[in-house]
């Protein structure tokens, strides 16, 4: 299986725009250095390196190979490994036609350019990686050149993104912690409004300002989550906590998992669903009353050992009935790193991206869609 980890800002719609490269520097190549840097439709397959199936193209580090389309490639400049920068962008004088022309660079230099078609959707930067230890970093600062009409600008308040606010204010990217902060019943507690799927499977936080004490935690947890319980602390809820770097999974006792997290420290969670993965309810849900059911390092955690976590259910609370969910692997990074991961299962409508704060002062940027730009 290929873990392919698209980054989808859009970089070819049907409009009269021209981009410069987004470049991808490796870091370490891993094992083979099979690194894939290239274009894919925006519900482009996450099994499949860019490149191999319709409307996606790449060039594929290990080889020098370039896939237009097709698994089998063709000869088309060469081998990369450490340190090397891999860029790609687009020419869209033809995209009125349905096509564009695609280019690569390598420590930017030109290595070549292709003609390919482009889908309704549209074209988004992807990086995909198949072997244990590989790591590249991500700069997606592309140059716009605008014409005319295209040069207005929306800023988004992003506050749609949040089906639950509690005792947490939010201001474009940044929530910050305005409850008491007197007990642990004082919890402020922002819960995002869609789940992770296999289409947005991870989101990063930011600490901006630790406050007295750092008791911010972000994870996963179901959508009817207890508004003043940390996440990870009740049942159907699994968190990495920034002031002791602690693992709660449905417990009010977490276990020793990773370092502390400070200010400017960055943490991320995400879901390395199975190949076959369908979430029940994926579709866009908007009514919240009805409970149915940067540029940065990543690396590929693709493989992961199959390990079962039994953890202890709270004292006083029921034993959770789960509707035959399917078992996934959350895992947690900082700083880009990989610090683990737990086994659990999907409740009945999904996981959501939670995050809990406790401390006056507390104040950190959430990116719910980083690999999506």
């Amino acid at each position: 299986m290929w873990l392919v980890i698209l980054c989808q800002r859009e970089t070819a719609t049907l409009s009269k725009r021209n981009l410069q490269d987004n470049k991808v520097t490796i870091v370490d190549p891993g094992v083979r250095g099979t690194i894939a840097v290239g274009l894919v439709p925006k519900f482009y397959r996450l099994d499949h390196q860019p490149g191999w199936l319709p409307y996606s193209v790449a060039y594929h580090a290990d080889n020098g190979k370039l896939y237009n389309g097709n698994p089998v490639g063709q000869q088309f400049g060469p081998k990369c490994a450490r340190g090397d920068r891999i860029g790609c962008g687009i020419h869209s004088e033809n995209i009125e036609a349905g096509f564009t022309t695609v280019f690569f660079t390598k420590n930017g230099k030109e290595v070549g350019s292709v003609e390919v078609p482009v889908s309704a959707e549209g074209l988004f930067p992807a990086v995909g990686m198949h072997s244990m230890g590989e790591e590249v970093k991500v700069d997606l600062q592309a140059e716009w050149f605008l014409e005319e009409d295209d040069s207005m600008m929306m800023v988004d308040s992003h506050e749609d993104d949040w089906g639950r606010l509690y005792d947490v204010r939010v201001s474009g990217t940044l929530l910050e912690y305005v409850g008491k902060g007197k007990s642990i019943m004082d919890v402020g507690l922002a819960q995002a409004r869609q789940p992770l799927t296999t289409r947005c499977h991870y989101y990063e936080v930011e600490i901006v300002d630790a406050g007295e004490k750092c008791y911010i935690a972000l994870g996963l947890a179901r959508r009817d989550y207890p508004k003043n319980r940390h996440p990870g602390w009740s049942r159907g809820s699994v968190a990495y906590h920034a002031d002791d770097g602690k693992i709660f999974h449905g417990s009010g006792v977490g276990d020793a998992f990773g370092p502390r997290c400070f200010k400017g420290d960055i943490m991320g969670c995400g879901i390395m669903f199975p190949r076959d993965y369908i979430l029940d309810g994926e579709a866009v849900v908007d009514d919240w009353d009805q409970l149915e059911v940067r540029p940065g390092r990543v690396q590929n955690v693709l493989y992961l050992n199959d390990e079962e976590e039994e953890e202890e259910e709270e004292d006083g609370e029921e034993v959770e009935q789960e509707q035959e969910g399917r078992k996934v692997t959350v895992f947690f990074t900082r700083n880009g790193k990989l610090m683990g991961r737990r086994e659990m299962l999907v409740p009945l409508g999904g996981l959501y991206p939670t995050v809990g704060m406790l401390s006056s002062g507390e104040k950190v940027k959430v990116d719910l869609h980083p690999l999506s730009g």
